[in-house]
């Protein structure tokens, strides 16, 4: 993968979609999964430059993701924003734990996103 790759990782799939169609409109490339293991295995195939993810999703959520991939050599410095639909907040200390850079409430626009 080149240096522009973004994986999105949501359980919803057209959340999914819309933000792989405008993180591609803004010229980076995209992978895509639906849930929190199938996220972490494409994250430490193609090492991505950034990872967007939500934080309620089945089988592996968001959070226990960032933390496996936080602590795995491979992967431990992908930066992540984590997306969240119920006001999730975390701790200080549970943000050490992970590489999330920074929380998005959704409902959210594209734009906001870039410009993060």
């Amino acid at each position: 993968m080149t240096a522009k790759t973004i994986l999105v990782i949501d359980d919803e799939k057209h959340i999914a979609h819309v933000l792989a169609y405008k993180i591609r409109q803004a010229g980076y490339e995209v992978i895509t999964a639906g849930d929190g293991q199938e996220g972490y295995a494409l994250a430490c195939e193609h090492r991505p430059s950034l990872i967007v993810t939500d934080f309620q999703m089945p089988n592996l959520d968001g959070f226990e993701m960032c933390v496996k991939l936080h602590e795995d050599e491979s992967t431990c410095e992908i930066p992540v924003i984590m997306l969240t639909a119920r006001g999730h907040r975390l701790h200080p200390s549970e943000m050490l734990k992970t590489n999330i850079q920074c929380l998005m409430q959704k409902p959210f626009s594209a734009h906001e996103l870039l410009e993060r």
